[in-house]
């Protein structure tokens, strides 16, 4: 009973967080979409598009379920699943994103969570696991993109939230009010302790 329950709640949680990463893209332009908003290149259509590859990896590769479509393989350590190029569409990458969903939750809904599976990327002892400690890890994974994408949307245009109807009108003024306190407050103990 509690491993249906486990299963259900982990379950029900990635697929939120799923929904939320894409979220993240709604009514963005083709450049916002693309455009590098770190340093390093992070964007929020490469964070998809790299979800994509690690829930195929991860719910198709470690317990010998291969996921049907080619995916660029994030263990290449390319980086070529960290961003979109000219050749790939917003739309290719979403749809390739949820058909990694169909084939991911295909594996979650018919194994059970002891399910032993092999992680060829992990060292030694713990590239042996089971389907618990992946839909854990992949959870974490996505929740983490998520977030990710939650700051690098909020860079570009303010709006935050896991989900549209938990959103509200940006009050720029409250907004700006409450950042430039937190800045007082940052500036007043570093001078203090200078």
């Amino acid at each position: 009973m509690i491993d249906a329950f486990a299963k259900d709640n982990l379950h029900g949680r990635l697929r939120r967080d799923r929904e939320a990463l894409l979220w993240k893209l709604d009514g963005l332009s083709e450049y916002d979409a693309r455009r590098p908003l770190t340093a390093t290149g992070t964007n929020l259509l490469g964070l998809v598009k790299h979800m994509a590859g690690v829930e195929a990896g991860y719910f198709g590769e470690v317990f010998d379920r291969p996921h049907p479509e080619p995916l660029p393989r994030w263990q290449d350590h390319d980086g070529s699943d960290l961003w979109a190029t000219e050749d790939e569409t917003r739309d290719q990458i979403v749809e390739s994103y949820r058909h990694t969903w169909e084939h991911s939750d295909a594996t979650i809904n018919e194994l059970p969570l002891d399910a032993p599976g092999h992680v060829p990327w992990w060292p030694e002892p713990y590239s042996h696991t089971n389907l618990f400690a992946i839909l854990v890890h992949v959870l974490g994974e996505t929740n983490r993109h998520a977030g990710h994408a939650d700051i690098l949307r909020e860079g570009v245009d303010g709006r935050t939230g896991m989900r549209p109807e938990h959103e509200t009108q940006i009050d720029q003024e409250a907004r700006a009010a409450y950042r430039a306190k937190i800045e007082q407050a940052a500036r007043s103990v570093a001078s203090a302790r200078a």
